[in-house]
This record gives C-alpha cells, structure tokens and sequence, in this order.
C-alpha cells in the first residue's frame, strides 16, 4: 500500500516541474532566467563550492547564505546593486550586479582569484584547513547552533562508519561494538534522543529495542557532509532533544563536470587479521547548458575481528557479593559493509530543479563464538565466601559453539523539488521512502555440560583500568586444572536456534512554502510547512530448543578440531570446529521441535502516524536575526503483540493518540564580523521504542540466566524544555574558540529498571521494564577550539589544533524508592567528554595525531540495590592519520587506531565487581586515494 502511494504521489512534483516551466521558461530558451532577482555561486579559484559564505547587499544588509554548492538566492532584487560576500579562510570580496526588472540575474562570486576586490589578505590551503573552512563557514552562519563535518574532514580521521565521524564533534561521544562506533551520544543524553536523517530522510532503526539509528551500518565515504543540530527550528521535525543529525550524500553538482574519485587500501588488525575497504564515486553533469546531473557512489568494506572478552554475573547473597557465573567467549567475526548512493537532478532554470536521490547500505556481521562458562550457581555456595573469594560444590562448566549472523539494511529513497518565483517565494515538496531491517537468519548454538564439580574462584586480583595494557589475573574455578579440558567429563546438553527479522518502513510527504513580506516597517520571511509521516514496525521471531537424547551429536571430542583457545593468557582448551558443528546444526534444525510457544510473544506489530505543521517567521532587527515560531505534532499509535497464558494464545493491543506543542524562538546576534552569540528557547520530544510500548512479555534465556521483557502500554513520551546559548569567536586565520551552555528540563523520562523476582515454577528470573521518572534534567557546558596557526614563521605554520571538552551533569528522579534511592545518574550520561588533535599540514604532507575520551557512565539502574548498578567505564582512544598528495590526483595515506590498545569495561557498582572485560586492539590501515 505505501508503495502505491508512493508511486501515485511522484505526480506531484512532476506536475510542479511542468507549471514551472510553463510558467517561466520559453520553449525556444529553456534556460533563459526570468523573473526579478539574482542567483549565484561562490566559487574558490579552482571552481570548488563554497558553502556557508554569507552574502550582504550593501545599503539594505539584506543576507543569504549559501548552501552545499555554493549556491544563494536573493529573489525580488532590481536596480544596481553591490554584494559584499564574505567567507572565513579567504579574502572576502565585492562584486557590482546590474539587474534589469523582469529578469533574473546569474553571477558567479570567485574569491581567491585575482578577478575580485580583496578586502583581506589571509589565504588558506590544504587538504585539512579546507574542510576546516567548509564546516566554520556553515556553521558561523547559521541561524540555529549546529556543527559541520564536511567529507574532507572526515577523510582526515580513520574512521570506517559514521559513528566514529561523529566523534570528533564537540559534545558527542559513541558507545561501541566490539570496538567499533554504533551509538552516538550528543551532549550527554541517550543514543535515542538524536533523530538521523540521510538526504532529509527520516531513517528508522534496524534495531528493535531503540529508536537509536546504528551507524555503524553507515560508512562515512558516502557522506558529502554530516550536519548536527543542536538546536531545532520548527521546521524541523520535533523528535531531537539532543540534536538531529542530518547526513548529506553527495550531489552531481558539487563538482559540474566529469568527475571520478576513490579509495582503496588494506589493514591489519592484531586481535584480527587483515581487512580491506574502497570505494568510488563518478557524476558529472549533461543536457543543453548542463541542466542534467547524475552520481553513482559506491563503497565496500571487511573487518575480521578475533576479540578477547570475559562477562561475569554477580549477584548479593547474605551480604556477600558473588559470582553466579563466568563466561570466557572466543570470537571469530567477519563484518562487512557495502552502500550505494545515487542521484538524479534536473535544473532548468536557476529557480527550479527536480531531484531522485537515494541510498543503501547493508552491514553484515558472521559471528562464531566457542565459549566456556563456569557455572557456579548450577551448585551449591559454601560457608565463607568473601567479596572476591567463594567455593560451590556440585558446580557445572558449559562448552558450546555460537554461530550468528546479523544482517542491518538501510534503504533511502526521495523524490523532490523547489521553486522560486518572481515575487520571492520559494516553495519545495518531497515524497520519501525509508526502510530499515534487521534480520538474523540464524542463531544456532550447540552446547554440552559438564558433570558436577567443586569450583573456585579468587578475583582479589581484579582487572586492571582500561588505560593499562593488561587486565588484572583473577583465578577462576577450573582453567587452572584440566577438568574443563577433559571431553569425557561432558554430555550433551542441547542445541538452540533463534531466527528473527524486524523490519521498519516509513514514507513521509512534506511540503514548506516561504513568503516575503513586510511587516510593522521590517522585513520577515514567513514560513510554513506540513509533514505527514507513516511507520509501519513488524518484528517476527522464531525459537527453537532440543534436549532430547536423538539430538545428541556423539561425544565432545568428536566435534573438536585443532584450535587451542586462549582469552587473556587463560587456558580454554580446544576449540569446536566450526564445519563439523554447523554441519550437525543445519541437519539438526530440520528435526528439532516445533518453535517454542513462548518466543511468539516477541513478535509485535506497530503503526505510528505523524502529522504536523508549523509557522514560523524570520526577520533581522539590525545585525540580530530572530526566528521565532510553533509546531504542532498529533501522533497515533496502534500496537499488539501475541500473549501466552496458561497455554492460551491470544493478542494484546494497544492504541493512542496525543497532540504536542512546540514553540520556538531562535536568536542570533553578529556583535562583529567576527563575534557571534545565540539563544535558543525550545521544545522537543523523544517518544517510546516500539517494542517497549506495545504489550508484550518476552522470555530470554542465556546460558544460566533466565530473564524477561515486559512492555508497559502506559509509557509516555520523553518532553523536554530546552535553553540553550553560545558565543562564537571566529580567527580570520582560519579558527574559532567557542563556548555553549545546555539546560534541558525533562520530563516523562524514559528508563529501563532491572529487578529480580521468585517464579511460580521455583528458582528465580530478572526482569526488565520500562518505566517513566517524572522529572530529571540534564545540563552542561561545551567549549571547542579550532585553529591553523598560520601566524607562526615559515614551517611552523602548518601546525594546528582542534580540541572540544564537555561537562555534563545530569539526574532524574523516580515516582518510587528503589533500594532506598529515588533520585539516579541519566543512563547514557558521562560527565565529562573531550577531544584533542594536533595536526600539521604543509605543500602535500598532512598528519593528525587525535585522542578522545569519555568518563564512565549509568547504562542499567537495578531495583534492589546501587552495588549492581551496571555501569560503561570511560574508554579513551588514540589515533593517527598521515597522507601525501602528489599533486597529480594521487594521495597515499596511512591510518593507526586505538594506539593505547584500550578495553571496553563495564563493571557493577564499583570496578571490583567486573561485568564485561574486552579488548580489540590496534588496527593499521594504508591504501591511496584518486581524483579526477
């Protein structure tokens, strides 16, 4: 159904493109301009784009900005007119345009040539200094507070996906994946505050537990440039207390010729093996007068990954902090990521233009995993157990082999136009399609036991901080003796195989249209706009377990190879053979019983329909420009899940419907050319995860934990009141020194409590459900620091820095005392956050030495007591970049990461009491970059 009304709403734009033709252009002259007022490009000497480069008509101050393609407009200009056009890293400039009534001008701005009249002397070049200059410019003229990074940029960093681009933006730092970016936090708040969009496109997360977008899926050679909203206009969807991130692919007209790039190199990673990435990009520009443009962009990547990782389970008995289990997990990964990025775009005339653009990107991960578990609480704990020491009798060790395959697609697809008319309004219109799925077509995993056994275990000697090389070297229970290593003293246990595909599919129509005028002596582009937005959320799951003696593949030895395992220089014995072992599970699976009636309770369906609209009204009152307006966002949402009870099959449902306001007022003061200050007045919204919101209880059971996920259909949105305001300080040199302050007052927040209770059948199970905390806040300051120190004599000149640090602080405060506490630390939040660089850049060379880092932070808030609160130890990072540019369209280049060899860390309530101890080691790339 959405697909036809994708189809059958295409007509819109294109019969928008016929009434502007037919309107403005001549048959025998299509591309004749008409109409009052002027259009034009600024240029660097080499016919680059400049975006961001504010363009002032002298006499009246009347402003406009260019944007990705250099690009500005300033409709309904007569008469003789001077544009004084400035641009941050090069000489500003004048340039006289004669405009003749009923037609529009063309004119090309060049700044850096010797065409122009120089009104400043400081020229700036290179590799790093330009997407320096791209970004600044953008970002100094904006209206809102945002951050630019611009694909030069993010060429100059070694970071494969834009999770780990965004990083080096002031105020966001990522949470990883087995060492790689996924999740970005922005200014302290969760990953599921920050809405992302490709092209304008609204994406929907591949992961069915957040509305988080993995960007990881995204690799950063597809981008043009990534641009972070950290205050929204009302004419930005409402959905982003943290920020909206808007990644931009690249357009045929960046460049208005033939034009063909790439990239291609390899690595070596030593808690891995070798990787390879590459990627290409052609378009050019075509038709009578180069109305035409066509791009294609492709991009490949694999990573092998052999990660080390140790998780405990602690839990309080009597007092005494113990472990319940052990878990040695043996990885052999292999992700790859493939995208494919297009564009078509049609413009006849400097007032219309027509565009397809469209995206793709599929990540794979194909994951083994042989592990060992010590399975303390499978026996019986002795008398005189301690903080670090204790003894089970009857104890029982689990060796089994995982085999898992993820698969994430993202698919983007936008079908659009704008139109300026004589009289200075400029409408635009686009129809979008977006889907999102998740898909793990298996999950298999054999696992035998041991007999019981006496185990042991003494982690006085804990695991050392994340800025050491080493972990510390706790004794557990059996890799000190042969026991777990013995194949007789195994049976088979069962096998398990999960599959499940979540899929989200979004189309979106939205329409702006914006009208000059005067009003009270002044004048005020008024704006105003609609959106209609529709998400469909499927998630099927598939559950399968078999225990039975006919399952049973023969002894242990019979399915071991030749690999001996070690994790953190603990002995793990010989390995599962991966070909035998998928071989047993894929004939297994065909016999083994019917899906497990519980796993139908993970299944959900879902629909969320958006419509909003907004007014808004800019105008300038001396060198302040103020955009003050409202948006009104309704939202209904229809929900169900199957449930089980006493054996009974039934479905739950849920449906709701709410109206939110969102006033907006946006300052932005110039005190100088040099000077800027902004406030911003706003209100935003995150709403509940999918699967949080509609009815459903949810059994998990991994290895000896049981645990379940219970939905709450009274989950309310997240509301959030914000204030936010900066100065900006920016070197004609090239640079800036910048310093913003945050309040967001919240509301209905969010949160995930863990407990844990006895079941009806014996034993007990942890449980997990969301819940609102009726107020919480969160508050920081940001301060960044860019600049080329160009002042310094000969070579020193080619130094410069960039550095940004946050500090957050942040709370919330529940409806109930969990454990004696009512007020908690915003999960996701860490209080402190910097980046450091040190770059030098002279004729071709170019280098970057770059460090961040993040404090610890909250990630699960436990019900009973603060001891087992799970929280991510702060984690740094260490990288370096070099290249040469041959000046020939040849760049070699080479890239280091994680040179500190740092962990990942997650730790219950104290460090001594470890969860998760992994590491990933040092990755070493180098390949060569072209152009043309």
């Amino acid at each position: 159904m959405k697909l036809r009304l994708l189809l059958s709403a295409a007509i819109l734009p294109l019969t928008f493109a016929v009434a502007a033709q037919a309107a403005d252009v001549a048959p025998s002259a299509a591309i004749e301009p008409a109409g009052d007022g002027l259009f034009g490009r600024v240029v660097s000497a080499d016919g680059s784009p400049l975006p961001g480069a504010e363009i002032i008509v002298r006499g009246s101050g009347r402003r406009a900005v260019s944007n990705t393609q250099g690009e500005f407009s300033l409709p309904g200009l007569t008469g003789d007119v001077v544009l004084d056009v400035r641009y941050i890293g090069l000489p500003h400039a004048s340039q006289s345009v004669v405009l003749t009534p009923g037609r529009a001008a063309q004119v090309t701005v060049t700044l850096g040539g010797d065409d122009v009249t120089t009104v400043a002397d400081v020229v700036v070049t290179g590799v790093i200094t330009d997407g320096v200059a791209r970004s600044l410019n953008q970002q100094k003229n904006a209206d809102g507070t945002i951050n630019v990074l611009s694909a030069d940029a993010i060429g100059r960093y070694p970071d494969p996906n834009v999770a780990e681009s965004l990083q080096r933006v002031p105020g966001i730092a990522i949470q990883r994946d087995q060492g790689e970016g996924r999740y970005i936090n922005v200014r302290g708040a969760p990953s599921a505050f920050t809405a992302v969009s490709v092209d304008g496109v609204t994406v929907p997360a591949v992961d069915p537990g957040t509305r988080a977008v993995d960007l990881d899926t995204l690799p950063s050679d597809i981008v043009s440039n990534i641009e972070v909203s950290k205050t929204l206009l009302p004419s930005q969807d409402a959905d982003s207390i943290a920020g909206a991130v808007n990644i931009k692919t690249r357009s045929p007209f960046d460049t208005r010729r033939l034009a063909f790039s790439g990239y291609a190199g390899g690595s070596y990673n030593d808690y891995g093996g070798d990787d390879v990435r590459a990627g290409a990009t052609v378009s050019n520009v075509f038709g009578p007068n180069q109305t035409f443009g066509a791009l294609l962009s492709l991009s490949y990547s694999e990573t092998n990954r052999r990660p080390e990782n140790i998780e405990n389970a602690w839990v309080e008995e009597d007092g005494v902090f113990v472990l319940e289990e052990t878990l040695f997990k043996q990885y052999e990964t292999q992700r790859t990521r493939q995208a494919l990025t297009g564009a078509l775009e049609w413009r006849p005339t400097d007032q219309t233009r027509l565009y397809v653009r469209g995206s793709y990107a599929d990540f794979e991960d194909d994951e083994y995993r042989n592990t060992l578990i010590l399975g303390y609480a499978d026996g019986a704990l002795q008398p005189g157990a301690t903080n670090t020491t204790a003894t089970y009798t009857g104890a029982r060790i689990y060796r089994g082999l995982r085999h898992r395959t993820q698969n994430n697609e993202i698919t983007t697809l936008v079908l659009g136009g704008e139109h300026s008319f004589d009289n200075g309004m400029v409408w635009d219109a686009d129809l979008s399609w977006a889907n999102s799925e998740q898909t793990y077509p298996h999950r298999d995993e054999l696992v035998y036991r041991s007999s019981a056994t006496t185990l042991s275990y003494d982690t006085s000697n804990h695991y050392a901080p994340s800025y050491f090389y080493a972990p510390g070297n706790p004794i557990f229970g059996d890799t000190a003796s042969g026991f777990f290593a013995t194949p007789g003293n195994f049976s088979f246990r069962e096998n398990t195989f999960r599959s499940n595909t979540t899929q989200q599919e979004d189309v979106a129509f939205r329409t702006n249209l914006e009208i000059p005028s005067q009003f009270a002596g002044r004048e005020v582009a008024w704006k105003f706009g609609l959106k209609y937005a529709s998400r469909e959320v499927d998630a099927d799951e598939e559950r399968q377990r078999d225990r039975a003696a006919s399952a049973n593949p023969g002894t242990l030895a019979s399915l071991w190879g030749d690999a001996q395992g070690q994790n953190f220089g603990y002995r793990l014995g010989t390995q599962y053979d991966k070909g035998l072992v998928d071989a047993y599970l894929a004939a297994a699976k065909g016999s083994s019983p019917r899906r497990m009636p519980d796993s139908l309770t993970a299944d959900y369906t879902a629909q969320e329909d958006i419509l909003a609209g907004y007014g808004q009204a800019r105008f300038d009152v001396g060198a302040t420009n103020i955009t003050v307006g409202l948006r009104v966002e309704q939202t209904n949402f229809d929900g169900s899940a199957p449930t089980v009870i006493d054996g009974a099959l039934s479905t739950a449902a849920v449906s709701r419907d709410d109206t939110d306001f969102f006033p907006n007022l946006t300052v932005r003061h110039a005190f100088n050319d040099n000077l800027i200050g902004r406030v911003a007045l706003t209100r935003s919204i995150s709403r509940p995860e999918f699967s949080q919101i509609v009815p459903r209880r949810v059994e998990e059971t991994d290895g000896l934990d049981v645990s379940y996920e219970i939905g709450n259909p009274d989950l309310q949105p997240t509301l959030s009141n914000n204030f936010d305001a900066g100065l900006e300080y920016y070197f004609a040199s090239l640079g800036v020194v910048s310093a913003n302050v945050f309040y967001k007052d919240l509301n209905d927040y969010r949160y995930i409590l863990n407990y844990t209770e006895d079941l009806a059948s014996g034993g007990e199970a942890d449980f997990e459900t969301p819940i609102n905390a009726p107020e919480g806040h969160l508050m920081g300051l940001e301060l960044n620091w860019q600049q080329k120190f160009g002042f310094l004599p000969g070579w020193m000149s080619g130094f410069g820095v960039f550095a940004n640090f946050t500090v957050t602080d942040a709370e919330i405060k529940t409806a109930q005392n969990y454990g004696g506490r009512d007020t908690f630390a915003l999960p996701g939040q860490s209080d402190t956050n910097y980046n450091a660089a040190l770059f030098y850049e002279m004729g071709g060379f170019s280098a970057r030495l770059s460090y961040t880092k993040r404090s610890d932070y909250l990630e699960e808030i436990n019900a009973d007591t603060a001891d087992l609160d799970l929280y991510v130890e702060g984690r740094e990072q260490l990288d370096f970049t070099a290249s040469y540019d041959f000046g020939n369209g040849v760049e070699v280049f080479g890239e280091a990461k994680n040179l500190t060899d740092s962990a990942g860390i997650k730790y219950y309530g104290s460090r001594e009491r470890t969860y998760e101890y992994e590491k990933f080691g040092y990755n070493a790339f180098v390949g060569v970059r072209f152009k043309y």
